[in-house]
């Protein structure tokens, strides 16, 4: 198996042709400099479309083409907007397509369409889309699946044959076509990235939670809340992956739609078996151009031609029945199993989730707490300030300006202090008292 440096190496994209083309017509080109820059245009505007892929086949073997999106839309059977869907210039949210002749994925890093034959994946440098196609590979050669479904053109007949003994007799629950094994390396791919962001999540909130809960500070909380914002980014990601597998797995119609081997499989029966019928024809002295007089064909060759086209599409009917509950049961079995680990991950963030929302409402009640013991020490500090004013008023009052026979005692000033005294401190207890029949005050 290539390493992962090789295979980087191997599938970085070549330089486009008409880049080179471009540069030796510019230094052949003797003529006026605006033919040159007609012939850049011209150029540049032919290339827009073209994008490399990485073509990986049923063998394993992989390469980098660049194809056009036209090209891509007639080789595929793909309307525009399923390739729109893979443009790494929007960000559209995770989703999976069952069409006709292919399979379009879109799961985070892994945009490819997958047909019975190929999985053309998006060209890009990022190490998932490398592991994508190193595990595809080494799953490939290792199954062998190719020499399942690929094999020579000139051996067409043996190559059907071992295809119908496969899809209708092999019950090993081990076995997955082509498409499936590649819709497997997608989702386990998928559903190992998002699970390593929540481990990471994980790993940096916990910490940083039980730091918030011992010391609230500014810097904390601007932490916390770039943690929730992350956390709520990857949660609708992740839902977005779990409701779309359990989209596909409550609608057997798109599962069955997504058997492509199977459906390959069918077609190249029916066009076998119209080949016979025109051979049978054939060798009874019948043209197969021409059209058939009633008269002129004899009644046994149309009865046996007849029952054979009635036996073969109940063949035809029965097979492909069976083989689509199969399909079902298959791709459902596997869509469970990473169903079952996607909502492991979001049971992870709902978690953890809960934990900051936990932690959110203790804080907001040590901030209560602390606020409930401010309101109380203000209200023994004006408590205390209403005894002081008393003191403040008696004083007031013996400094009018009138004479009065207390004046003239040497020790009224001690009675007078010690009677306000014992006033202002009756009166405070009174009020402590009333605050603790009110329940107003934990004393």
């Amino acid at each position: 198996m290539p390493s992962m440096a090789d295979l980087k190496e191997r599938l970085l994209p070549p330089k486009p042709a008409s880049a080179v083309n471009l540069r030796d017509h510019g230094f052949r080109s003797s003529g006026s400099s605006r033919h040159t820059f007609q012939g850049m245009d011209a150029l540049k505007k032919r290339g827009q479309g073209l994008r490399s892929w990485i073509r990986v086949d049923a063998t394993g073997n992989s390469q980098v083409i660049e194809v056009d999106k036209f090209s891509m839309m007639r080789r595929c059977d793909l309307p525009a907007r399923d390739l729109r869907l893979l443009d790494p210039l929007f960000v559209y949210p995770s989703t999976i397509l069952g069409r006709e002749k292919a399979i379009v994925v879109n799961l985070e890093q892994i945009r490819c369409i997958i047909t019975a034959d190929e999985v053309l994946l998006l060209n890009s440098l990022d190490s998932y889309v490398l592991q994508y196609v190193v595990e595809l590979q080494k799953r490939l050669t290792t199954t062998g699946v190719g020499d399942v479904w690929q094999s020579d053109a000139a051996d067409s007949n043996r190559r059907r044959s071992r295809n119908f003994d496969n899809v209708f007799g092999n019950t090993s629950p081990d076995y997955l076509p082509f498409e499936f094994r590649a819709l497997e390396v997608a989702l386990e791919a998928a559903c190992t990235f998002l699970d390593s962001q929540a481990q990471e999540l994980e790993i940096e909130a916990y910490p940083l939670l039980d730091e918030l809960t011992s010391k609230i500070s500014t810097l904390n909380l601007e932490r916390v809340r770039r943690l929730k914002s992350r956390l709520v980014a990857l949660t609708r990601r992740v839902q977005k992956v779990r409701d779309e597998i359990e989209q596909l797995m409550d609608d057997d119609g798109d599962m069955a739609e997504m058997y492509l081997t199977e459906k390959k499989s069918r077609m190249e029966s029916s066009c076998y078996g119209d080949q016979s019928v025109m051979g049978f024809r054939s060798n009874d002295g019948l043209s197969a151009s021409a059209p058939v007089s009633p008269v002129s064909s004899p009644p046994d060759s149309r009865r046996l031609e007849k029952s054979l086209s009635i036996a073969r599409s109940r063949l035809d009917s029965m097979r492909s029945s069976e083989s689509a509950t199969d399909s079902i049961e298959e791709l459902e079995m596997l869509l469970e199993a990473y169903f079952v680990v996607i909502d492991s991950t979001l049971n992870k963030l709902t978690s953890l989730k809960e934990y900051i929302d936990d932690t959110e409402d203790f804080i907001n009640i040590q901030l209560d707490n602390v606020r409930n013991q401010l309101i109380q020490f203000e209200l023994l500090l004006t408590t205390a300030t209403f005894v002081v004013a008393i003191f403040g008023v008696v004083a007031g009052i013996f400094g009018m300006n009138f004479d009065i026979p207390l004046f003239d005692d040497a020790g009224a000033f001690k009675w007078v202090l010690l009677i306000t005294g014992i006033c202002g401190i009756t009166i405070f207890s009174a009020f402590v008292w009333f605050f603790k029949y009110r329940r107003l005050m934990p004393l």
